[in-house]
C-alpha cells in the first residue's frame, strides 16, 4: 500500500512538474535567434507556435501564477488584438475602383469614345495628304505591335506563352482583322469617314447572316426584322451620298465581311489568355501579312513621290508624328474597348457600340464640314436606329439564354 501511495503521489508530482514546466516555457524568454514561421512576436523576437500549444492530457486547471509570469501572459493579448485589428482594417479598406464602378466604367467608356474619334479625325486627316491605305494601315499595327512589346519587356501585361496549338487557332483570326483592317483604311481613304461608318452598319447584317447559314445557328424572326431598318437605311444614304464611289463602298463592305468571319474563327479559337495578349498576338499576326501587299501594291509609289510629296506638304516632324500618333491612338482604342466590354453587360455593350457609331459619324461631320444630302440623313438615322434595336434585342436573348443555363 505504501509503494503504491508513493507511486500515486509520484505520478500527480510528475503532472504538476510537467504543467508547471509547459507554462513556465509560455512565459519565458525564447533565446536569442529562435525565429519560426508565422510565431508571435515578443521582446523582438519571436516564439515557436509549437510552444503556443499545451498538453491537452493535462486536465488539472493550472496553478496560480507569479505576478511577473501574469504580466509576461498579458503580453500576448496586445499582440493579438493588433494584430487582428489590422486584418479588419485591411478588410475594410475599399479601393477606388471597388468603390466607385460606375465611375471607372464611365471613364472607361469616355476615353474608348474619345481616343476612338480622335483616331478617325487624325487618320482622314493623314488621308488627305498622303493617300496609301495600305502602308498606313501597316503603321497602325507596327506602332500597336512595339507598343505591346515594350509593355511585355516591362512586364505590364506578363506575355502569355504561346505555342504551335495556339498559334493555328489564332492565325484565322489575325488574317481576317487583317484583311479588315486593310479594307477599312482603304475605304477612309476613298471616301468621307461618316459613309464609311453608315456602310460599317450592316456589320450585324453579316454577322446574322453568317450565324443562320455558315454555323447553322437559327436566328429568331425578331432579329431578322430588326435589321430590315439597317439595310434601308444604308441603301437612302449610299443613293445620295456625295462622297459616294465604288471603291470605297465595297471596300467598307468587304471589311463587313472580313470582321464577320473575324467573330466566328474567334469563338473557335477560345483560349486560356487574357484579351491583352490575344489581341498583341493577332497584332504580330496581322503586321506580318500586312507587309507584302503594301510593298507591292504601293511600294513604288512611295519611293518615287509618295513621301517626298508629303513632307514638302507639312514637314517631315508632322508627318512622322502624325503616323505615330494614329498608330498609337489605333492600338489604344482597340485595346480600351476590348477593356471597356469586359466590364458591361451585354445590353451595355449593344448601347456602348452603337453610341460610338454615332460619335464618330457626328465629329467627322463637324470637323470636316462635310455636306450631306437629306437623304444621306435620314438613311444614315434609319441604319443607326435598327443597329440599335438589332443590339438589344440580341443582348435580351443572350441574357435570357444565360438566364435558363443558371437555372
Amino acid at each position: 500500500m505504501a509503494s503504491r501511495a508513493l507511486s500515486v503521489s509520484g505520478l500527480l508530482s510528475l503532472k504538476r512538474t510537467t504543467r508547471d514546466t509547459a507554462f513556465a516555457v509560455l512565459t519565458a524568454r525564447p533565446p536569442a535567434g529562435s525565429v519560426g514561421d508565422g510565431a508571435n512576436l515578443i521582446w523582438g523576437r519571436q516564439l515557436r507556435p509549437s510552444l503556443l500549444h499545451l498538453d491537452r492530457s493535462l486536465s488539472l486547471p493550472p496553478p496560480p501564477l507569479a505576478p511577473a509570469k501574469r504580466d509576461h501572459l498579458l503580453l500576448l493579448r496586445p499582440i493579438r488584438a493588433t494584430a487582428e485589428g489590422s486584418d479588419s482594417a485591411g478588410e475594410a479598406k475599399v479601393g477606388f475602383v471597388e468603390k466607385y464602378p460606375a465611375l471607372v466604367t464611365g471613364f472607361f467608356f469616355f476615353m474608348w469614345y474619345f481616343l476612338n474619334v480622335i483616331f478617325n479625325i487624325l487618320n482622314k486627316k493623314i488621308y488627305n495628304y498622303f493617300p496609301y491605305p495600305y502602308f498606313v494601315s501597316v503603321i497602325h499595327l507596327f506602332v500597336g505591335v512595339v507598343y505591346c512589346l515594350v509593355s511585355w519587356t516591362v512586364g505590364l501585361p506578363k506575355r502569355a506563352p504561346i505555342d504551335s496549338n495556339l498559334l493555328k487557332l489564332l492565325i484565322p483570326v489575325a488574317l481576317c482583322h487583317a484583311l479588315g483592317h486593310v479594307t477599312s483604311n482603304v475605304s477612309f481613304a476613298a471616301v468621307a469617314v461618316s459613309f464609311t461608318h453608315t456602310i460599317k452598319a450592316l456589320e450585324p447584317f453579316f454577322n446574322a447572316s453568317a450565324s443562320q447559314f455558315i454555323l447553322g445557328q437559327p436566328i429568331p424572326l425578331t432579329l431578322w426584322l430588326s435589321l430590315a431598318p439597317v439595310v434601308l437605311g444604308v441603301s437612302m444614304a449610299s443613293l445620295t451620298e456625295l462622297s459616294f464611289n465604288w471603291t470605297g463602298f465595297i471596300s467598307a463592305m468587304i471589311s463587313n465581311i472580313s470582321f464577320t468571319y473575324r467573330s466566328l474563327y474567334s469563338k473557335k479559337a477560345m483560349v486560356d489568355m487574357d484579351s491583352t495578349n490575344v489581341y498583341a498576338y493577332i497584332s504580330i499576326i496581322a503586321l506580318i501579312v500586312c507587309i507584302p501587299p503594301a510593298i507591292i501594291i504601293e511600294g513604288p509609289q512611295l519611293m518615287q513621290h509618295g513621301f517626298s510629296d508629303a513632307i514638302a506638304k507639312v514637314g517631315l516632324t508632322k508627318f512622322i508624328s502624325d503616323l505615330f500618333w494614329v498608330g498609337m491612338f489605333y492600338h489604344l482604342y482597340n485595346q480600351l474597348a476590348t477593356n471597356t466590354l469586359e466590364r458591361v453587360a451585354p445590353l451595355t455593350h449593344a448601347v456602348g457600340n452603337v453610341l460610338k457609331r454615332v460619335f464618330v459619324i457626328g465629329f467627322s461631320i463637324l470637323v470636316f464640314g462635310n455636306k450631306i444630302s437629306t437623304q444621306t440623313g435620314i438613311g444614315t438615322s434609319i441604319a443607326i436606329a435598327g443597329v440599335a434595336l438589332y443590339s438589344f434585342i440580341k443582348a435580351k436573348i443572350e441574357e435570357e439564354k444565360r438566364q435558363l443555363k443558371s437555372a
